[in-house]
């Protein structure tokens, strides 16, 4: 089969790899329909998060069950699945607690050894504790295929962190970062009730999506004139709860400038980077809190599928360019130089 490789910084390769089997009772082998680049792909693409070269790429992917272990029994063949950026067993206590990306079975899709979503197919490990079945006529639905495969990062990623950064009904929310996952935060801030959301961002096509969302103004500037901006827009107090999703220096300090004293950041961008960090005692004396991390989707996806069903949240403008699996090269550069937001891979 064909899927995409990495070689060296800037060398993204579609080639043949041999087709995924089920070794164990407990894997599924998935035909992929859509895959997408995430914004985190991006460090491996430019050499700044080592790869061996030919490893597998791409974590985010939904398709058709093809084979099935003797001991899956959640999907079967023909079921349209999603999957989680990473697989989970389900039932170990860090799944039972809701933390499957802290799975004592756990892994990445594109891990040394195992397959990743920019192919034309993917084994599954733990198929039970990872696969998520949808709709089989949404199949046929090219708008809603797009939203859901949002359930299996950026969607998930914009929740988990407006819910470290306490985002409530008639909250002020701030979110650094205008990438996919920060508009996700946008839509899921909306979502929780909050009643103010300052996008920052400065790129026009994204701010705009952002509005889209529910974000009730944009912020263009960056660092301490970011942090003038925000304060001004609140009566000089700062917002209740901040999104950092970007995993710079710059942009956590931002985040930490932007709260109110006693307000949380909910902190999901990726770190890279960083160099002093940032100012512990700033945080203490103004008593701000720091929840995030890397988000456990699959504890997402059943919360966030029946808003996407029955249209209450439409993540899937955050996709602006799509290619065909062979184009996946193409998509990266498009990324990198920022001339596509997120990038959609179509079977």
């Amino acid at each position: 089969m064909r899927a995409t490789t990495i070689h060296a910084a800037f060398d993204m390769r579609v080639e043949d790899v041999p087709e995924p089997i089920v070794q164990l009772p407990t894997d599924a082998v998935v035909k992929v329909l859509r895959a997408c680049i995430c914004g985190s792909d991006l460090w491996a693409y430019r050499g700044e998060a080592a790869r061996q070269p030919g490893q597998r790429i791409g974590h985010e992917f939904l398709g058709v069950v093809e084979e099935t272990g003797s001991e899956v029994s959640t999907v079967r063949r023909g079921d349209l699945v999603v999957a989680p950026f990473m697989w989970s067993d389900g039932v170990c206590d860090y799944c039972h607690d809701g933390l499957n990306t802290s799975c004592v079975h756990g892994g990445f899709w594109g891990s040394v050894g195992y397959d990743g979503g920019q192919g034309e197919a993917v084994r599954v490990p733990w198929a039970d504790g990872t696969l998520v079945a949808l709709p089989k006529d949404a199949a046929s639905d090219e708008r809603l295929l797009s939203a859901l495969l949002t359930l299996s990062d950026v969607l998930g990623t914009g929740h988990h962190a407006a819910l470290g950064a306490g985002v409530r009904p008639g909250a002020t929310v701030a979110v650094v970062g205008d990438g996919a996952v920060g508009l996700c935060a946008v839509l899921a801030a909306k979502r929780l009730g909050a009643e103010r959301i300052i996008a920052l961002g400065r790129h026009e096509v994204r701010t705009d999506i952002a509005r889209r969302f529910g974000a009730t103004d944009v912020v263009a500037e960056r660092g301490d004139a970011a942090v003038e901006a925000v304060r001004e827009l609140t009566g000089g107090q700062g917002a209740h709860a901040v999104v950092e999703a970007v995993g710079t220096e710059q942009s956590m300090r931002t985040a930490v400038g932007v709260a109110r004293d006693g307000g949380t950041v909910g902190w999901v961008g990726v770190p890279h980077g960083s160099g002093t960090g940032i100012d512990l005692g700033v945080m203490f004396d103004r008593n701000i809190g720091l929840r995030g991390g890397v988000a456990p989707v699959r504890a997402y996806i059943p919360q966030l599928l029946p808003d996407i069903l029955d249209g209450t949240i439409d993540p899937s403008p955050v996709f602006d360019l799509t290619v065909d699996l062979e184009g996946v090269p193409a998509g990266y550069k498009a990324m990198d130089e920022r001339t596509a937001l997120k990038v959609l891979v179509t079977a």
